[in-house]
C-alpha cells in the first residue's frame, strides 16, 4: 500500500500515512530513491506529512465536539457519512480518532427530501483499522449517520466497549487523558462511569487488569454517591500526591440490553432478537453469511451450549431488523455492537442451540 503527491510517497506501511519514504524529483520521467536515516529529521518529517496529510473528521450539530453528524473531508471536499449499516464498534473507532473517548450510541438523522452527496463508508472496513477516507466512496442519501461519544471518560484495551483501563479528561477543548488510581475509586464511582457509557452495572473493578497506560496519573479522589450522570459531576476529595505502580483503575461493566431466541420449541431455538439502541428487533440474514462459528458465540451467550444449526425464516412482510456480521461476531465483540440499523428485510436468522 501506499501514497504520494507527486514527489513523495510511502510504501509497505498499514495504510495511506505510513511506510518507506521515497523521493522523486523528475515528475517527466519518475526515478524514486529512497531516504537516509541520517539525512532527515523531525522539522523534514512534518513536511512530508502535510504533503500527503488526508482530510479531517468531526461530529457537527451536537451538543458538544463529541456529539453529532458525522463528518468527513475527502478529495477536499466534506459531506456527512450516510447512517445506514453501521456498527458501535466502528463507531468507537472514529470516537478515537476524534480524541472523544467511548462510544455511547449512534443513529440515523433523515433529512425530508433531501439527497445531498454524502461518504458512504462500511463499518466492517473501519472496523479493520483502515483510516476513515480510505473506506469513503461516493454516494448520495436523505441518512445522516449521527454518533455520541464520551467526552470526559473511556474504557481502554478492554474486551469490548463496556470493559477496559479507565482514563479521564477534563479538558474538552484541549482533551488530556489522566488514569485513576485504585484507591482513589470505589463502587460508587463504577456505577456512574458505567452509566455514562451507556452500559450496564459494574461487575468487576481491579487495578491494571488491562494494562497500566502511558497516561499521567488523576490526582484526587472521586467521591460519587452513584446516582450522579457523569464522573466529572462527583465531588471530589483533596489532591493525593503518590500512587503505586500497577494499581491504574480497570473497569468491566456488564452489557446493556439482551439476546434470546423467539418462537421455537424452547429458549434455545427460534429467531434470533437482539435488544439495541432501546429497541428489540430480529436479525435479518440477506445472504446466509451467518456462520456456526458466529452461532455459537450467541449461543453462549445465551447460555444455550453450542450452535446446531442456522437457518432462515422468510416473513410475509418486512420488519425492521439489525444487520450483523458474522466477522464481527467471531472476533469475541458483544452482540450489540456489531448490531447495524437496518430498515427492512423479509429474511430473519434463525439459530438452534444445543
Amino acid at each position: 500500500m501506499y501514497a504520494r503527491r507527486d514527489s513523495v510517497r510511502l510504501l509497505g506501511g498499514t495504510g495511506l500515512c505510513s511506510g518507506r519514504l521515497e523521493v522523486n524529483s523528475d515528475q517527466a520521467n519518475p526515478s524514486w530513491s529512497s531516504v537516509c536515516e541520517a539525512d532527515f529529521d523531525q522539522q523534514d518529517a512534518q513536511v512530508v506529512c502535510r504533503q500527503l496529510e488526508p482530510g479531517g473528521v468531526k461530529l457537527v450539530g451536537g451538543e458538544s465536539r463529541c456529539a453529532g453528524d458525522l463528518e468527513l473531508e475527502h478529495l477536499g471536499e466534506w459531506r456527512p457519512v450516510q447512517g445506514s449499516l453501521w456498527t458501535l464498534k466502528a463507531a468507537g473507532v472514529v470516537c478515537r480518532e476524534l480524541n472523544c473517548g467511548s462510544a455511547v450510541s449512534m443513529g440515523e438523522r433523515y433529512e425530508e427530501s433531501s439527497e445531498r452527496p454524502v461518504w458512504g463508508i462500511s463499518s466492517n472496513c473501519v472496523q479493520s483499522g483502515s483510516p476513515l477516507r480510505e473506506c469513503a466512496a461516493s454516494d448520495s442519501s436523505p441518512y445522516f449517520l449521527t454518533l455520541t461519544c464520551s467526552d470526559s471518560v473511556r474504557l481502554l484495551g478492554g474486551t469490548g466497549l463496556c470493559s477496559g483501563r479507565l482514563e479521564v479528561n477534563s479538558d474538552q477543548s484541549n482533551p488530556s487523558w489522566s488514569s485513576v488510581c485504585e484507591a482513589d475509586f470505589d463502587q460508587q464511582d463504577a456505577q456512574v462511569v458505567c452509566r455514562q457509557l451507556g452500559c450496564g452495572a459494574p461487575s468487576v473493578l481491579q487495578g491494571a487488569l488491562y494494562g497500566e497506560g502511558e497516561a499521567p496519573m488523576w490526582t484526587k479522589e472521586f467521591q460519587c454517591g452513584g446516582h450522579e450522570s457523569a464522573l466529572l459531576d462527583c465531588s471530589s476529595a483533596s489532591e493525593r500526591n503518590t500512587c503505586s505502580p500497577g494499581t491504574a483503575v480497570s473497569l468491566t461493566c456488564s452489557e446493556p440490553g439482551g439476546v434470546k431466541l423467539e418462537g421455537g420449541e424452547s429458549r434455545c431455538a427460534g429467531d434470533l432478537e437482539v435488544e439495541h439502541l432501546g429497541e428489540w428487533r430480529p436479525v435479518g440474514d440477506y445472504y446466509s453469511l451467518w456462520t456456526l462459528k458466529a452461532a455459537g458465540v450467541a449461543c453462549r451467550e445465551l447460555d444455550c451450549g453450542s450452535a446446531v444449526s442456522v437457518g432462515q425464516r422468510e416473513v410475509s412482510s418486512l420488519r425492521s431488523t439489525w444487520w450483523m456480521s458474522s466477522d464481527c461476531v467471531e472476533s469475541g465483540s458483544a452482540l450489540r455492537e456489531c448490531a447495524a440499523v437496518s430498515r427492512s428485510s423479509p429474511i430473519i436468522l434463525t439459530l438452534t442451540c444445543s
